[in-house]
């Protein structure tokens, strides 16, 4: 019930931000076809990234809780961001994004089959290396601050009858951050950002977002509860290559996605925001639907 009110709430918002040139009108697949897209293509590109193993090496330190709410808070944003960056291309004729967001899904399949192929067995290890040493580094240059920030407080307290409560508000808002920063600046022109922003030039933009979203709480979820064990036995070349071939079938689906049927649904939902006496596009709808049944 929750998810079906904040789709539903979404969606009105995107209408009224379109005006009177309705940019949100997605194809006859909707919603549901989006956000699967969305949900798959996330999971299969965040599972043993750099991303997962940050939030993973946290959670082994840290409260689970705080470094999950920092990373979800991040993603989230980079999520509605990217996906709205790839709505705005709808101002962009159509067949020119169809096209070139299909043409993109098949180099993202193979590339990752490429690095698949190519990949030592020990990739993964190098990957939770490289996502540890980024932690340490930033942990470093936040300690002294959060110490000294700390002591701060400590003496405040004393000053004021002596309280905990500062301290651990200051050291869960530090946490917080640290999961925030550490999770955004990782991400930021990452492949599954890359994704999502394609996603929303071709597909309902509410499934992409609320799918990528799912996605990444999945993927985060598992990190933080049991990224430690998982990290062992996680293969990042078996899911580098599921992910080149989740890719490619997106790619290969467009295809089964008729252009005259796409732009006929775009039309229509145009025509609901016009008066009746507007019937030029209805008509057009019919030459279109006519031209894609003729193939």
């Amino acid at each position: 019930m929750l998810f079906v009110f904040v789709s539903s709430f979404i969606k009105s918002c995107f209408g009224r931000l379109s005006g009177n040139r309705m940019f949100y009108a997605p194809s006859k697949f909707g919603f549901y076809h989006a956000f699967i897209a969305s949900l798959s293509v996330i999971i299969v590109s965040e599972l043993g990234d750099k991303t997962w193993f940050i939030a993973a090496i946290l959670a082994m330190r840290h409260s689970r809780l705080t470094v999950f709410a920092g990373a979800i808070a991040a993603l989230a944003v980079m999520t509605v961001f990217s996906a709205c960056l790839g709505w705005i291309t709808q101002l962009i004729p159509h067949q020119i994004t169809f096209y070139l967001s299909t043409a993109l899904f098949a180099i993202f399949g193979l590339k990752m089959l490429h690095e698949a192929w190519h990949m030592s067995p020990s990739e993964g290890q190098e990957v939770q290396e490289e996502a540890q040493a980024e932690v340490q580094k930033t942990e470093l240059d936040m300690d002294s601050t959060k110490y000294s920030a700390l002591e701060t407080g400590a003496d405040s307290a004393q000053a004021n009858g002596g309280s905990s409560a500062w301290r651990i508000i200051s050291f869960v808002s530090t946490l917080f951050v640290k999961s925030f920063t550490l999770t955004f600046l990782a991400e930021w022109g990452d492949r599954s950002q890359l994704t999502t922003i394609v996603l929303g030039a071709r597909e309902d933009v509410v499934g992409v977002i609320l799918g990528g979203i799912i996605g990444h709480m999945i993927c985060t979820g598992i990190a933080v509860l049991g990224g430690r064990l998982l990290a062992q036995r996680i293969s990042v070349r078996t899911v580098t290559f599921i992910g080149g071939v989740v890719f490619l079938l997106f790619a290969f689906s467009a295809f089964f996605i008729s252009e005259g049927q796409v732009a006929a649904d775009e039309l229509t939902a145009v025509h609901q925001l016009l008066p009746p006496e507007n019937a030029a596009f209805s008509e057009q709808k019919t030459n279109l639907t006519k031209i894609d049944k003729s193939r």
